[in-house]
């Protein structure tokens, strides 16, 4: 990902609480010779070496991914800014965070693990539910999906949130983002300021 110096997040903590905030996104591969996407949550280590997803089986991305080097997008709020909430001059533009990890997968396929990886993702998204469900899988739905363990070897992280505007302008967008509903990445400028 291109990553001009004044966009570029390198602050370990925060690139992790962004992953764990925004852990949605997409394993990027090579399938018969063409780039392959697949769309999914994902779970990081608490190692922060690796991160680990599950697909189904009949997704032919698992078929050749054991040791292949892949790209894990990941992308927070996002939104348009209008040039009409400049004071200065400006073109219109898109403000957004992004994080890319690269790694190189290992599939697996082992019940128990497979049964770890399923109940600890489904753990993190119900936690906060007023009625929880409890995982309660049956072998033969873990028999419908392989596992994915990435060990990441390198991590980009973006955040364009108009650090090269002039001062002046960045109330006026940050009220503009929060005039859309964009809240999120409000406050994401904010942070930045």
């Amino acid at each position: 990902m291109y990553v001009p110096k004044h966009f570029a997040i390198g602050d370990r903590e925060e690139i992790f609480s962004f992953i764990e905030h925004n852990s949605f996104g997409q394993l990027i591969s090579s399938v018969n010779d063409r780039p392959f996407a697949t769309h999914m949550p994902f779970l990081m280590a608490d190692d922060y070496e690796s991160i680990s997803g599950h697909i189904a089986k009949q997704n032919p991305q698992w078929e050749n991914i054991h040791e292949q080097e892949v790209l894990i997008s990941l992308q927070g709020p996002h939104d348009y800014i209008s040039p009409s909430a400049y004071n200065s001059p400006g073109v219109p533009t898109w403000n957004y965070q992004a994080v890319h990890v690269y790694g190189i997968c290992r599939v697996f396929n082992e019940p128990e693990r497979l049964k770890v990886l399923v109940e600890s993702l489904t753990d993190k998204y119900e936690k906060f539910r007023p009625n929880p469900w409890v995982a309660d899988y049956h072998e033969a739905m873990l028999k419908a999906i392989v596992g994915l363990e990435v060990s990441i070897t390198e991590i980009q992280c973006k955040y364009k949130v108009s650090q090269n505007r002039p001062e002046q302008d960045k109330n006026p967008i940050i009220e503009q983002l929060e005039s859309n509903g964009s809240n999120r990445l409000a406050n994401a400028m904010r942070g930045q300021k």
